[in-house]
């Protein structure tokens, strides 16, 4: 009984880490008061090429916005590394360590040696498909810390890995699935040129595709989105993943919008304290599935946690975004009043009135609010149209050029 007890007290009072994906200020403003560390990627030698706000030249001042918000900062230096990028590896881990990067996601051997040669901390991507605890158990000789482990685990097997090593475990929880092994997918490049693993993925798993049978008959009855996996959510499921011992908690993301982090990155914490204080329940997971389902979503599965999925953790009939919810584009920033709170805003796509749910979206720029107030030449409006130009309370900073979007039921 007393060995039940410590366990049982054990889980409730560990506390996995909130591990969140960004590219920009925006998206670590939206997401500093839920995550404990976040992951991002520079313009070179990562899996998401079209994300280029961070550079080697202004990571030392991003680190600095990380740290400042009391949060750990990821670098992810995980694409394939071919002989004449060795010397960017060089550059960039040095570089790294240099500026107080706390660890480098990789898992390209050349990569990892230059972390360990520098004082980097290493944690393993997933895209070295960890499957098993000999294979953990080798990285940690090599100096990881972490390892990322495959999305094809069950929580099962991930309990056995936990139990059979000393290195850290970390496991994604929410975000995009790849059709593919760990990522390991040629599709993008076969077919467009652009490689998945140089970053330049063109997701044509997302694609509409027919099934075509020798006789020449079309299977339409299974959809025509026939390789596009639903996202995993396991947010009803945090109990048994803090039970089996997962230190990190990972979220999928690092191109989502800064309104996606916030909602994420704010259940997720929502869930992990509300077990660690013993009032988890039903109720609040339906909430927090809603409130999931409001932002970009293609369907949610379970993904391997609890089994090899079938079809229905396909989104097969569906496009890319199965949201409940969907971002408009209203009008830019055109001026920024501090004293007053407010904006000079532009309407060019969209009206907008009174009571309507905003979100005012920029590179460093993230607030979401309502519509309480605005004025036209000193007159105040319930509503403004397309084509105008009108003042904007605001409840934070917001700058010229930020983009303006409405939140509206589909």
């Amino acid at each position: 009984m007393k060995v039940v007890v410590f366990f049982v007290f054990m889980c409730k009072n560990s506390k996995p880490e909130l591990v969140l994906g960004i590219r920009n200020l925006a998206g670590l403003e939206a997401c500093s008061l839920y995550a404990d560390a976040v992951y991002f990627s520079i313009d070179r030698l990562n899996l998401r090429a079209r994300a280029k706000e961070i550079t080697l030249e202004n990571l030392e001042n991003f680190v600095c916005e990380v740290k400042a918000r009391g949060l750990k900062a990821y670098l992810a230096v995980n694409s394939t590394v071919n002989e004449d990028s060795l010397w960017d590896v060089s550059e960039v881990v040095t570089t790294a360590a240099r500026v107080g990067v706390d660890a480098i996601i990789a898992w390209d051997m050349a990569v990892i040696l230059k972390a360990r040669d520098t004082g980097l901390k290493v944690h393993v991507s997933t895209q070295a498909n960890i499957m098993n605890h000999k294979t953990a158990e080798f990285y940690r000789t090599l100096g990881a810390e972490r390892v990322v482990l495959s999305r094809e685990l069950s929580i099962n097997e991930i309990t056995k890995i936990i139990q059979k090593t000393e290195v850290e475990i970390e496991t994604f929880v929410h975000g995009a699935m790849c059709m593919a092994i760990s990522g390991w997918c040629h599709l993008s490049a076969y077919a467009l040129g652009k490689s998945g693993n140089c970053g330049e993925c063109t997701q044509p798993c997302r694609w509409k595709w027919e099934l075509h049978g020798e006789n020449g008959l079309v299977a339409e009855s299974l959809g025509k989105y026939l390789l596009s996996a639903k996202d995993l959510c396991m947010i009803e499921h945090v109990p048994e993943l803090i039970k089996a011992g997962i230190n990190s908690f990972k979220v999928e993301g690092r191109l989502r919008d800064p309104g996606y982090l916030e909602v994420v990155s704010r259940c997720y914490r929502e869930a992990i304290e509300a077990f660690r204080e013993g009032n988890y329940n039903l109720e609040k997971v339906e909430v927090w599935k809603l409130e999931l389902a409001s932002v970009y979503n293609r369907g949610f599965s379970t993904g391997f946690y609890f089994g090899s999925p079938d079809f229905d953790n396909f989104s097969s009939g569906k496009d890319m975004n199965a949201s409940r919810k969907k971002r408009l584009a209203v009008g830019v920033v055109v001026n920024f009043y501090p004293k007053q709170m407010a904006a000079a805003i532009k309407l060019l796509e969209e009206g907008i009135k009174i009571g309507d749910e905003i979100i005012i979206e920029g590179s460093t720029t993230y607030l979401k609010q309502q519509v309480k107030f605005l004025i036209k030449h000193g007159k105040n409006l319930t509503r403004a149209e397309k084509g105008t130009e009108v003042g904007l309370s605001v409840e934070g900073i917001v700058r010229r050029n930020d983009r303006i979007f409405i939140i509206r039921s589909k």
